[in-house]
């Protein structure tokens, strides 16, 4: 009897644990999804209903006029689409790629300079020579200008990302190292064999942030890229398409004319569930992948 009810009662106790941890995570998924509706709902929303109720989930007055203007050119948005998925894909492979090898090395211990490497990378990540130097040396010294380069270039290395993967890889036993070299193995054959697949869960890791900077990337684009190119960056796009509506709404507010309904608000929610609707449909496909990394790289034998 006695240890049927402390059974009862560890069951008990289970259950409220499942039963208050679920409806945590339930609470704050909802909390992260609402503000993501509000964003969709106000993208299909005429700009007066906008005007006179605020933002909504549900459209009061349903409207398509802000995806027009956003579609206006489709040529265009196709072609930005594209040059961000190609400099997203190149970018990150060889990013990943680069990353993970100066972590390997960084932290091997029979590599004696990798102290003064180190202190280098980190002495980044407190100072940096500014945006002058750095826009000099890529438009001038590099000739960068006006060349996908200058967006995909910047972007593969992080000290950053690198402490993290070297962290990572240390905790990696060195024996297995020295074990492959006594079986003949060269160091990057042992790098590709060895320690890649044991750094999945890094990996992972390392390439999402890396594939979320080059998505997000406008800053460089802005500096390099010209208006007079076909084809640029999606968010640089976008953000022409806003400020060039922002500004003729103001224009004709200066000057009298009436543009009320000129879709400002509700194209900026447009823009923004056009630049994050591929991540997020793509994003459960990298989840499972991301999750099965991580249980392949959690188990050691």
């Amino acid at each position: 009897m006695s240890a049927q009810r402390t059974a009862i009662k560890v069951d008990g106790s289970t259950l409220l644990v499942r039963i208050f941890g679920y409806g945590f995570i339930g609470a704050f998924a909802l909390a992260c999804f609402l503000p993501f509706m509000l964003v969709v709902g106000t993208s299909f929303t005429s700009e007066s209903s906008i005007a006179r109720h605020g933002f909504n989930i549900w459209p009061r007055v349903f409207s398509t006029f802000a995806y027009k203007i956003v579609f206006e050119n489709p040529d265009l948005i196709i072609g930005s689409y594209w040059v961000t998925i190609g400099i997203t894909v190149v970018g990150t492979a060889v990013g990943l790629f680069i990353v993970a090898m100066t972590g390997y090395a960084l932290q091997r211990p029979d590599f004696h300079y990798r102290n003064r490497i180190s202190f280098f990378i980190y002495f980044t990540t407190l100072f940096s020579g500014g945006l002058v130097p750095f826009y000099l040396l890529v438009n001038q010294y590099l000739a960068l200008k006006d060349n996908y380069l200058a967006v995909l270039l910047p972007g593969l290395l992080s000290p950053f990302l690198i402490i993290m993967m070297k962290s990572f890889v240390r905790s990696i036993p060195h024996a297995i190292t020295e074990s492959a070299k006594i079986d003949g193995a060269g160091d990057f054959t042992i790098f590709l064999r060895l320690i890649l697949p044991m750094t999945t869960p890094a990996l992972a890791t390392i390439g999402l942030f890396i594939a979320i900077g080059y998505w997000n990337e406008w800053y460089n684009a802005m500096l390099f890229l010209s208006p007079d190119m076909k084809y640029r960056t999606l968010q640089l796009f976008l953000y022409g398409v806003v400020t060039s509506a922002d500004f003729v709404k103001n224009s004709s507010a200066a000057s009298n004319v009436d543009l009320r309904d000129l879709p400002l608000e509700s194209m900026k929610m447009a823009t923004a569930v056009v630049a994050t609707g591929p991540v997020i449909l793509l994003y459960p496909l990298v989840q499972r992948f991301f999750i099965q990394g991580i249980t392949v790289g959690a188990v050691k034998g």
